[in-house]
């Protein structure tokens, strides 16, 4: 279950990586598949919630 949650992650953070700064619609894009592979991976919904609005928060116009 961990293994797989971690190939997902990983494989979302190099798509990150290659965009350069970040906007609310790469965020938005990114967070959607962070979100579902928390969920397959059964993290509870109101967890994967509240980390992804806190991701929202902080990634929005940063330079990866």
């Amino acid at each position: 279950m961990f293994e797989n949650l971690s190939e997902k992650l990983e494989s979302i953070f190099k798509k990150i990586k290659s965009r350069g700064i970040l906007n609310e619609e790469n965020v938005n894009a990114s967070l959607k598949e962070i979100r579902m592979a928390l969920l397959e991976a059964d993290v509870n919904f109101k967890v994967a919630k509240d980390l992804i609005e806190d991701i929202r928060i902080r990634a929005i116009g940063k330079e990866v």
